[in-house]
């Protein structure tokens, strides 16, 4: 049964898939470009070839390909996901625009057309006045003038007692045909453009707009990412915790994600700017790696650079499950890093716990309270170090004054936030949840495509502070 539901679920995010490729590349290459044109048949391709190298760059690493052709696929492959949101969402935003600008573009032509008819008009009227009047004059007699007295009408071939009339409103039939025959010879347009020309011209306005807000977007997002997170800092108030412990810092590290992207200077970029902050102790709270330690484990080597009074400690993510979570449990153990796998250590003035993540449930290697938490004094602060949010509530029964989490990338790519807000009870910052505060690390790296957008990479200072003090 799973595995069918498995399977109608990956058909429904196929075809979703695939009609969001089909709609733009309608609107950006079908709408645009003339068939059999050079630049539709490269759209074309490009709409084909792109969402292969995503599904590539999705699937290479679970199924064991090469980590050289995971490479190669993943930037790409990711970038083109970001760049397919957002061109995707610009390009809605022009369905709004399209009609506003034709309605322009009509009335503009509409305009232009009548000023230029106006003008032939005038024209015409004035050609066929200044031709009849030197006529009249000729058949003025030379000699004298009739008598005025005489009450016979006047001749024909007197001019007309009120020519202006004539010129001011001339009959449209003899105005129309100079018009026609004028702007057919001079090529003129009579009438507002074509439409196909206006929906060419709409259709390369807004696409083109569309693209470029869009490349932008995740030409930003992806220099955030790559230029290293910020350092952000709170201060968080424990009951408990007594005044010698006033002003611990704890720097809060999660998510950094190293893979075949994000590789050995970025994690170098993230210690070096740990190590900036001077923290009292580090916490690395899941979703380390996107890969085996025989890939990776080179990459996540500057770890052993980190600088703490009371060390650095990690707990599992989900995704190190899909990595070989014990050979990386191991692996930082080697690098200086001490794992909480379920399990509490004593500091100076309060208990730092730690717990696995539920994703190792399928391995029987979950989250276990009891044995983090049961045995404790409650009558000291307690800290966990969890990489999911949605344990809160755990927390909360087992007395935690504060957990520290990541797993959310605050959304990542807006708007994920909005979905990300339907699957954790915090997205990111500090909330709190009856005696318990729950602090959520936005993340430091990325996964999948390398953009943030509304979410921007953090490292967190969480200073506790006691009540005492």
């Amino acid at each position: 049964m799973a595995a069918v539901i498995f399977a109608l679920v990956a058909l429904v995010v196929l075809a979703l898939l695939a009609s969001v490729h089909r709609y733009v590349w309608r609107r950006l290459v079908g709408d645009t470009t003339a068939p059999g044109s050079a630049l539709r048949t490269a759209g074309t391709v490009a709409a084909f070839v792109l969402p292969l190298l995503s599904v590539g760059a999705m699937t290479s690493g679970r199924i064991g390909a090469p980590f050289w052709l995971q490479q190669v696929l993943a930037w790409p492959g990711f970038l083109w996901l970001a760049a397919l949101l957002y061109l995707t969402l610009a390009l809605l935003v022009g369905e709004f625009v399209r009609p506003v600008l034709r309605r322009v573009l009509e009335r503009r032509d509409a305009a232009a057309a009548d000023r230029t008819a106006a003008a032939l008009s005038s024209e015409a009227v004035a050609t066929t006045t200044g031709g009849t009047r030197p006529r009249t004059e000729e058949l003025v007699p030379a000699g004298p003038a009739p008598s005025t007295t005489s009450a016979d009408p006047v001749p024909e071939t007197t001019p007309p007692a009120e020519p202006e009339p004539e010129s001011s409103a001339p009959d449209p039939a003899t105005a129309t045909a100079p018009v026609t025959a004028d702007a057919s010879t001079a090529g003129a347009p009579a009438t507002p453009l074509a439409h196909p020309s206006r929906r060419l011209f709409v259709s390369r306005v807004v696409g083109g707009a569309a693209a470029a807000a869009g490349l932008a977007t995740v030409g930003y997002g992806a220099a955030d990412v790559l230029s290293g997170p910020t350092v952000k800092r709170v201060t968080v108030p424990l009951a408990k915790l007594p005044r010698a412990a006033h002003g611990f810092r704890i720097a809060v590290v999660s998510d950094i994600h190293i893979g075949p992207i994000l590789g050995r200077a970025h994690t170098r970029r993230i210690v070096d700017t740990i190590n900036s902050t001077s923290p009292d102790l580090v916490a690395v709270v899941g979703d380390l790696v996107d890969g085996s330690v025989a890939d990776l484990g080179s990459a996540a080597e500057p770890l052993a650079g980190l600088r703490a009074r009371h060390g650095s400690f990690f707990v599992t993510g989900n995704h190190e499950y899909f990595s070989g979570a014990e050979q990386w449990v191991n692996h930082v153990r080697e690098l200086g890093l001490i794992p909480l796998e379920n399990a509490r250590v004593e500091m100076g003035g309060f208990d730092l716990a730690g717990v696995n993540d539920i994703a190792g449930e399928t391995e029987g290697q979950g989250p276990d309270f009891g044995r983090a938490l049961g045995d404790r004094d409650r009558s000291r602060a307690a800290v966990l170090l969890a990489h999911q949010p949605v344990v809160i509530h755990d927390a909360v029964e087992h007395g935690v004054d504060l957990q520290l989490s990541g797993h959310t990338h605050g959304g990542q790519l807006w708007p994920g936030n909005y979905l990300a807000e339907l699957a954790n009870p915090t997205v990111a910052g500090l909330e709190r949840y009856g005696d318990t505060q729950l602090f959520v690390s936005r993340g430091a790296g990325a996964w999948g495509p390398p953009v943030r957008v509304g979410a921007p990479a953090d490292i967190t200072v969480v200073q506790l502070a006691s009540r005492q003090a």
